[in-house]
């Protein structure tokens, strides 16, 4: 029998475990023992927050990011084939939404494994419920280019996209560009378009705000090196 692919979620920061994962999904993690991550170090860190006696050294863990080759993960399924489970963990929030662990899923599915998803922080996903924006109809655009020029005629782009549709866009930047985007958007937005700044969700830091671009533009709001969710609707 082989064994099943889980989608296991992670903090977006907090150390609060318990009160961000649900008591189910923390059971199952500890109880795996191979994992497909984004980042090694964090998983290792992550997994012994869970539970301060995880065996690490008994573990093994398969890198997976934007340099992982193809045939490197058909290889990381291997274990699965000998009905040994494979938990999938990202950076942060959920695997396999804006992240790399999409490819490793689609391969699963392609070789009939079962593919379990666990409830979990996804910052997309909460930015959207505490918007006031539409959540009936939203697209998630991920990085914008990162010149200002480019970005401001993207932003101008997603805005016109936002109005003929009635949809929300979101989209996201490196931390620390987070207030060069933000001039970006007061720049090439319409006063009466509606900006929602979702950053440190989850976090005691937490700060979410929805307001008009013309109310933006009156108090300047730090966003350096805050990992932040950017939502406009006109």
């Amino acid at each position: 029998m082989k064994g099943k692919l889980y989608m296991i979620p992670i903090t977006l920061g907090s150390d609060s475990v318990s009160e961000i994962i649900p008591a189910d999904v923390l059971k199952k993690t500890i109880e795996l023992r191979y994992f497909i991550v984004e980042n090694i170090r964090t998983t290792r860190r992550y997994l012994r927050m869970l539970d301060k006696s995880f065996p690490i050294d008994e573990s093994q863990f398969f890198e997976l990011n934007k340099h992982t080759k193809p045939a490197q993960i058909e290889s990381y399924l291997k274990p699965l084939f000998s009905g040994n489970d494979i938990g999938v963990i990202s950076e942060a929030g959920v695997p396999g939404v804006a992240d790399p662990g999409a490819d490793v899923v689609a391969l699963a599915h392609k070789n009939k494994i079962t593919v379990v998803p666990f409830v979990g922080p996804s910052s997309i996903l909460l930015s959207v419920m505490a918007s006031g924006l539409n959540g009936q109809n939203f697209a998630f655009n991920g990085y914008l280019p990162v010149k200002s020029p480019e970005r401001i005629k993207k932003i101008k782009s997603l805005e016109k996209r936002s109005i003929t549709e009635n949809q929300s866009q979101l989209f996201i930047e490196t931390p620390y560009r987070n207030n060069a985007m933000l001039d970006d958007i007061l720049k090439a937005c319409l006063p009466e378009t509606k900006l929602c700044i979702a950053a440190d969700i989850t976090l005691s830091s937490e700060f979410i705000k929805t307001d008009t671009i013309k109310n933006w533009k009156k108090k300047k709001t730090d966003l350096n090196k805050r990992p932040a969710i950017f939502i406009i609707q006109g």
